[in-house]
């Protein structure tokens, strides 16, 4: 079930930071709190093979997030521990050192599971134990989430494993929805900050399909 157009969950999780610091985050309060836009993206495992590119892709554009006034969060299922593990590790080592926003760590799965993203579905009953075997691994999609500035979801995607996110692709979302925020115009088929948006109304329609 889709959460568009719906608060993002009111969960706190663990979370660690470059410093090696553990600790909480509410994305739904955080977004109301600070009275900014929310960026959480959900990666399946730390030390694999996609994830860090996509983890550098979005340290890299963080000061262009932060123009927007947009919060970048990365989330997985590992630990805290691992995650720390991971930020020690250097970047032609596979690591993520140098990335400077925080990382949830939701292994306990509330936040996932709350989300549906988990890649977890039920096998066969086992008899013997009086078990629903599990498959999968349990570890999330590559979910992204955008929240407003009152915590309410205004875009989520969700790729399979092997498809890397185009993170420019996000910058533009950010950019329509503000200019909506702003301006009460929509944003048309492959809109960019810059191009023409049109009036939500018949005559706004024509008038920008007549000129485009």
């Amino acid at each position: 079930m889709s959460n568009v157009g719906k608060n993002f969950p009111n969960i706190t999780v663990n979370a660690m930071d470059e410093m090696g610091d553990t600790f909480k985050i509410n994305v739904f309060q955080k977004a109301r709190e600070e009275k900014k836009k929310v960026l959480l993206f959900w990666y399946p495992k730390d030390f694999t093979f996609v994830c860090p590119t996509e983890i550098h892709a979005f340290q890299e554009a963080l000061e262009e997030f932060e123009k927007r006034n947009t919060i970048v969060i990365g989330a997985s299922c590992d630990t805290a521990e691992v995650h720390f593990a991971w930020l020690s590790t250097s970047k032609d080592e596979g690591g993520i050192e140098g990335v400077t926003f925080p990382i949830l760590s939701d292994s306990n799965r509330n936040l996932s599971s709350a989300l549906g993203i988990l890649d977890t579905t039920e096998g066969e009953y086992d008899e013997e134990t009086d078990t629903l075997l599990l498959e999968g691994d349990s570890v999330t999609y590559r979910a992204t989430y955008l929240l407003d500035e009152e915590g309410r979801v205004f875009h989520e995607s969700v790729n399979d494993m092997p498809l890397g996110r185009n993170v420019n692709e996000y910058i533009r979302l950010i950019d329509g929805y503000t200019h909506f925020q702003q301006n009460g115009e929509v944003c048309p088929a492959n809109w960019e900050e810059g191009k023409d948006a049109m009036k939500a109304d018949s005559k706004g329609v024509k008038e920008y399909l007549s000129t485009h």
